[in-house]
């Protein structure tokens, strides 16, 4: 009814304005309420509202009915309301773009400047715009569109991972000692004890070329769990639980395309104080500055505690102290289950032989320029309980029977320490001697380590890096280790026997990248090339690198590499090691690895 009385009363310009005129000469007014509807009033103030004059006017003479009017009244104002908030709302943002704008230029004049507080109409037109994506973008990022579709924890879970496929080639140049000398210490300590007799001995391979595809994949999750807490767990793929390599060839595990295991690789608390000092338990990545592979693999993760600590003394110098405690092996619970025996009346469980590594490491970061840096550390390992010691005398009767030094045998080994026998094997009941052998470490192992990196950015976001490492195992006791070696020893004098033990007990390992020191999106690139010399007991071998000379001790070579970005996060790798043996039976290889890389 409202639209047809509109239709039927339309009025021409110049009407319109007569009776704008009449109204202005007429007592004629809207009275309203606050607090209620708009009413139609007759003889009351001029309403500052032109649109209600008219409509009164048009009421006083006749053209409109006042219920007709009442509902114009209501609609005019209505539609001045949204008007005047419009109004305000944009002057109240305009004047938040001002006083931003204001503030900005504040902040980024240096004190004694000037500041002019006008901002032009553009500028505040554009400062509302770039305030309306920035909150847009927050809204999106902290989920304010659909609040409570998420638990809150969710928002304190980082979740990431990496793959990597790898094709790689080991060529053995000619003069390999293939006589049976290379022994596989790991292999014949891991199963049942075997005669000393080369025949019986496992050995690795030293002639044959081989090619192999593997695959690394690892899925991680962080926890923020509050007050300084946070907490860490990581899946890896592998053949098998070995400490340094999480890597599954294809073709294995039996072939046929069978799946491959999944190990737990990470599994961490930490408490971090004053981001100072950080204290980590469980399993975790290698706690100490280890800037090459000379004695910590990169892969390695540590079993147990590490106190990690650093402060900035002054600008640009800071100190680092890092401390830790972890097992290396621990004794099984009720050993040996079968009740064997010795010549010496051992019938029962046999004491712990529990090993731990000890670690302290000090040292300091220096910014001695903008663009020169210097980190360097020094450091004590102390592998306790890993050395071999030859047992009580023990009658051996066969592959079953327990001695009491068999749990110094080494779980888990590569290649190059010097081995000993641990058995003092007797006959039983006047009968031979049955010589079923297990192998231990001949050496102690106490490590200093000193490692260091320079690095020169004058060319960032290139960079050069200098990387150096050298170790000397303090534990080495040639004299004593020359009498119970079974292995590392030189040529026979006379082609019989055995010739002088000529292992040693000293490392060193320098490098030098250049490039970007994170390949990390496209075309970034860097190349290396490294120089390694390791002796058969400077260090524990089952730790070190086991792409180098097929992994281990005793091994000298050298090693070049290159990493080309093919995008964001993904990126190739190729790496040619050449290393040939320091001491013991000739030993040669050459390694070829090319790396498809990705992260997220």
């Amino acid at each position: 009814m409202l639209r047809d009385a509109r239709r039927e009363h339309s009025w021409p310009l110049m009407g319109l304005v007569a009776l704008l005129s009449v109204a202005s000469a007429s007592p004629v007014a809207f009275a309203q309420d606050t607090d209620a509807p708009p009413k139609v009033a007759r003889t009351v103030a001029v309403s500052p509202n032109a649109t209600v004059n008219l409509v009164n006017l048009l009421v006083k003479q006749g053209v409109l009915a006042e219920e007709q009017a009442q509902d114009l009244i209501k609609q005019a104002e209505e539609e001045a309301y949204v008007a005047r908030e419009a109004t305000k709302n944009a002057a109240t943002k305009a004047q938040n773009a001002e006083k931003s704008a204001t503030s900005a230029a504040a902040a980024a004049s240096p004190p004694g400047t000037k500041r002019v507080t006008y901002v032009p109409e553009i500028v505040k037109r554009q400062l509302r715009e770039d305030i309306r994506k920035e909150v847009m973008d927050q809204a999106k990022t902290e989920n304010w569109a659909a609040p409570n579709t998420f638990p809150e924890w969710v928002s304190r879970l980082h979740f990431y991972g990496d793959i990597r496929v790898r094709s790689e080639n080991q060529f053995f140049p000619k003069g390999n000692d293939n006589s049976g000398n290379q022994v596989n210490y790991n292999a014949l300590n891991t199963g049942s004890p075997l005669a000393p007799n080369i025949g019986q001995m496992p050995v690795r391979d030293v002639d044959t070329d081989r090619n192999r595809f593997r695959l690394r994949a690892r899925l991680g999750v962080e926890a923020d769990l509050y007050d300084g807490f946070t907490a860490g767990l990581r899946l890896a793929s592998g053949d098998s639980s070995y400490p340094i390599s999480t890597l599954a060839t294809f073709g294995g595990g039996g072939g046929n395309f069978s799946k491959y295991p999944v190990w737990v690789d990470r599994g961490w608390l930490k408490y971090e104080m004053w981001d100072k000092v950080a204290i980590s338990v469980g399993r975790f990545d290698n706690p100490f500055f280890s800037p090459t592979d000379l004695l910590w693999y990169d892969d390695l993760g540590f079993d147990g505690i590490a106190l990690q600590a650093r402060h900035e003394v002054v600008q640009g110098f800071t100190p680092f102290f890092v401390a830790g405690a972890f097992p290396i092996y621990n004794s099984p619970l009720n050993y040996p289950t079968n009740g064997s025996g010795s010549a010496s009346g051992l019938g029962s469980d046999l004491p712990s032989a529990d090993k731990y590594l000890f670690g302290v490491q000090g040292g300091f970061g220096w910014q001695a320029q903008p663009t020169v840096s210097l980190k360097v550390g020094a450091a004590f390992y102390d592998f306790d309980n890993v050395q071999g010691r030859l047992s009580d005398p023990c009658g051996v009767v066969d592959a079953t029977t327990t001695c009491s030094t068999d749990l110094l045998r080494p779980s888990f080994a590569q290649y190059g320490n010097t081995y000993m026998q641990l058995r003092n094997i007797v006959g039983v009941g006047g009968a031979a001697p049955v010589d079923l052998q297990y192998y231990g470490l001949a050496s102690a192992f106490r490590v200093v380590e000193l490692t260091g990196r320079l690095d020169l950015s004058e060319f960032n976001p290139y960079h050069v890096l200098l990387d150096g490492t050298y170790v000397n195992n303090v534990g080495f006791n040639r004299a004593y280790i020359s009498t119970v070696a079974f292995n590392n020893l030189g040529a026979s004098a006379d082609g019989k026997n055995p010739g002088a033990f000529n292992g040693g007990n000293q490392g060193f390992m320098g490098r030098m990248t250049v490039g970007k020191p994170v390949v990390a999106d496209l075309w970034d690139w860097n190349v290396y090339a490294a120089y390694k010399y390791l002796e058969s007991d400077a260090t524990v071998d089952a730790f070190t690198d086991p792409d180098f000379g097929l992994g281990g001790t005793n091994l000298k070579g050298y090693i070049l590499g290159a990493r080309l970005g093919l995008g964001r996060n993904v990126w190739i790798t190729g790496k040619w090691m050449s290393a040939n043996s320091i001491a013991g039976s000739p030993f040669a290889v050459d390694v070829l690895q090319v790396d498809l890389n990705g992260k997220f």
